[in-house]
């Protein structure tokens, strides 16, 4: 049994594998008492807190705090009543505890396939005076250290309330010597691994734009002083939501840190009428005791298998390539086609047409929302396209960007009002076009019938479903005035139901989700599409932060990456091919550049990575992932991949610079069976090496030269 109740006690004990998570009911209050490595279940338990101690709200380290009855730390929850206060007190008023786990209606959220393999508690608290009832939900799983929190509340009164503050998750760590670590950046730069000590008052990572963002990931955690990549405590929390959100560790005067988690509370307000139910998204929390690389490890698995859904979750991705970086908006369709008819010679698997194949799309300035073909650019229309496309062995792959409209488009002439706005307010535009008003159901069916009627229409293999704005006059002139301030969350729940019609009706499809690179990269997009364009930035020293950087939370088959031309698109450097494709083989690999200029050098290179990555994508993307060497720490990058059965492993190396007379390098390989011979095949190296060598002593690397180097090593354990 994952979750124990001791009755006497009002102790709640669930336990995974490896980790516990323990919370008592003190005064009516849910406490937090214990998260960490796991503790033996036993039948003479003991208060967790010292209820013969300060019992104040300021102290008492709470699961789901309010605000205005003693408690003067950031609180998870806030309403409004009717009289105009915002004063509530959440009392216990019971529980059930049930296998599996519930689905959260609306909102994407971690699953499970048996009542076996997850189980979930419910606690239900109540504020007697304004009827408010809140259920806070807890699933732990049997087999993964981590925790799902959410909330939903309900508004058992007999008049409205106006919901201030949801937060997913809140949680009470007795200690502040932590630090806290998380994802940051801007565009063509996501992912970047910032690492901070706590100190008293709060730290604070958010997005108001409406999405999750390219400045920082809906994620935190916090580690030991020194905590590692294989060493030390780690508490973290990653949110299920792709909207604007909220993270914050807040260091007490008692050195106490709340760290929480949820929709972001700045401009939001949530009217609630009597008997409506409003419910948060999924908060998913990971303890580790063995450092970074464990709990990545737990998230990646987690989400690879319990995020991600349909048909295309357990399968290999196919190689691709996207004429984006090779045509821009100037082509045909025989240029399309040659560029395809080179792809499949060199056995590449599937093409993507990118943007400027609709309207009368020639730069970014127009079209956006006429969904139907350039009949100057394709004569033929999509379907005959993509038949060319499939008669030669590949796949057909396209380009959208549905939740926009261009201000000079036919359906923003039509619909003026179907875009995000406020009535007597400056539009503004960003990339010339504005934000589809997908709070607005006429908005969502038009978009549904559209697409639907080419996936039905066209042979659609793959679909790169790209955002490429933030929201801005969040306004909706459907809504009356008192659900303003729901539009920007509204957004988001109409997206996913477009999301959930779309994927269900289309499960062939693979979806790949896109936001000018990085901008909406989260596990809310994971749901229904299963990888995301990581960044725009091709660059193949620009990706080893970005990639590393990503999969501190990401599992590598939801990283895309591809190799561009040379210079670079967008930071002008000159790097061979054959390190752009041993950092794009680190990801769902591809191509974004014009085949048909590869010289025959250029593509016998491509057609042996090609090959290569058929070998080895298995492994890449459904492999343990383990980083060895940081980009963010020095010049030299280094990560690996290894079997469950730890059979088979893969290694990359890079390095950036050149270093003349350098000393001999080994890399110390981590995921291995010490007790296992492995055969190494790499960059001129063929041998027999121990296991436990192979960790503690290291691979020998081989004299690399020049700058932007790199080496692949393929280790397969042999028969002794």
């Amino acid at each position: 049994m994952a979750i124990q109740y001791n009755e006497s006690e009002q102790i709640f004990h669930l336990q995974s594998e490896n980790m516990s998570y323990i919370l008592q009911i003190v005064n009516g209050y849910p406490a937090h008492a214990y998260w960490g490595q796991k503790l033996r279940l036993t039948d003479r338990p003991r208060s967790y807190i010292n209820l013969s101690g300060n019992l104040a709200l300021d102290r008492l380290p709470q699961e789901y705090p309010q605000y205005g009855s003693g408690d003067f730390r950031h609180p998870a929850y806030q309403v409004r009543l009717e009289d105009g206060s915002r004063i509530t007190e959440l009392k216990y008023q019971g529980h059930r505890i049930f296998g599996g786990k519930p689905k959260l209606e609306g909102l994407p959220a971690v699953y499970a396939e048996s009542e076996e393999e997850a189980e979930t508690l419910e606690l239900e608290l109540r504020d007697e005076y304004s009827g408010l009832t809140v259920y806070l939900n807890y699933t732990v799983f049997q087999h993964a250290d981590a925790v799902t929190r959410s909330a939903r509340l309900v508004n058992s009164g007999t008049g409205p309330l106006g919901v201030m503050r949801a937060l997913s998750a809140s949680v009470d760590l007795p200690r502040s010597d932590l630090d806290m670590i998380y994802l940051a950046g801007t565009w063509a730069r996501e992912g970047h691994l910032e690492r901070r000590p706590l100190g008293p008052g709060g730290t604070v990572i958010e997005s108001r734009r409406g999405v999750s963002g390219h400045q920082l990931n809906p994620f935190v955690a916090l580690a030991e002083p020194g905590a590692g990549e294989e060493h030390g405590e780690v508490y973290s929390m990653s949110l299920v939501y792709s909207g604007s959100f909220a993270a914050q560790a807040e260091v007490d005067p008692f050195r106490s840190t709340r760290l929480s988690i949820g929709l972001n509370p700045f401009d939001f307000h949530w009217v609630l009428k009597p008997g409506e139910a409003f419910q948060t998204p999924e908060a998913v929390m990971v303890y580790s005791p063995a450092g970074l690389g464990a709990m990545s490890r737990t998230y990646h698995r987690l989400y690879r298998t319990r995020l991600s859904r349909g048909v295309h979750r357990d399968r290999e991705r196919p190689i691709l390539v996207n004429n984006w970086e090779g045509t821009y908006f100037d082509f045909t369709t025989e240029k399309i086609v040659s560029i395809a008819k080179a792809g499949a010679e060199l056995g590449i698997e599937l093409f993507v047409l990118d943007d400027g194949w609709f309207g009368k799309r020639d730069n970014d300035r127009s079209s956006l929302g006429d969904w139907t073909p350039d009949l100057r650019k394709l004569p033929g229309g999509l379907t005959d396209l993509a038949d060319q496309v499939k008669a030669l062995g590949m796949q057909f792959g396209l380009w959208v960007e549905p939740e926009m409209i261009s201000p000079d488009s036919e359906l923003y002439r039509q619909h003026p009002d179907w875009c995000l706005h406020v009535e007597g307010r400056r539009r503004t535009e960003a990339r010339w076009q504005l934000v589809l008003d997908y709070s607005r159901a006429d908005v969502r069916e038009y978009i549904y019938k559209t697409l639907s009627g080419i996936f039905s229409t066209v042979p659609v293999s793959y679909i790169k479903w790209d955002m490429n704005r933030y929201l801005t006059e969040i306004g909706s002139v459907q809504s009356p005035p008192e659900q303003q301030a729901e539009i920007a969350h509204r957004y988001v729940l109409g997206l996913y139901e477009l999301l959930e019609r779309l994927t269900s009706e289309f499960p062939h499809i693979l979806f790949e989700n896109c936001s000018s690179g990085g901008g909406r990269f989260d596990p809310g997009m994971m749901y229904y599409m299963p990888q995301t364009w990581t960044s725009d930035n091709t660059d193949a020293v620009e990706r080893l932060k970005i990639q590393y950087g990503t999969s501190l939370i990401y599992p590598v088959s939801s990283i895309g990456a591809h190799v561009s031309a040379v210079p670079n698109h967008q930071v002008g450097r000159m790097t061979p091919l054959k390190m752009r494709g041993d950092v794009a083989m680190s990801g769902n690999f591809g191509y974004e550049l014009d085949l048909t200029q590869f010289t025959d050098e250029e593509k016998e290179i491509v057609k042996e990575q090609v090959r290569v990555y058929k070998e080895i994508r298995s492994l890449v993307q459904q492999g343990d992932l383990y980083r060895l060497l940081s980009p963010f720490e020095g010049g030299e990058s280094a990560w690996m991949f290894v079997s469950a059965d730890r059979k088979e492993a893969l290694a990359f190396y890079f390095r950036v610079l050149a270093e003349p007379n350098a000393p001999e390098r080994r890399l110390r390989l981590r995921g291995l069976h010490p007790d296992y011979d492995y055969r190494i095949e790499g960059e001129s190296t063929e041998d027999v090496l121990p296991g436990d060598r192979l960790m503690r002593i290291g691979l020998p690397l081989p004299g690399l030269k020049g700058d932007y180097a790199s080496a692949m090593f393929r280790l397969k354990a042999v028969e002794n």
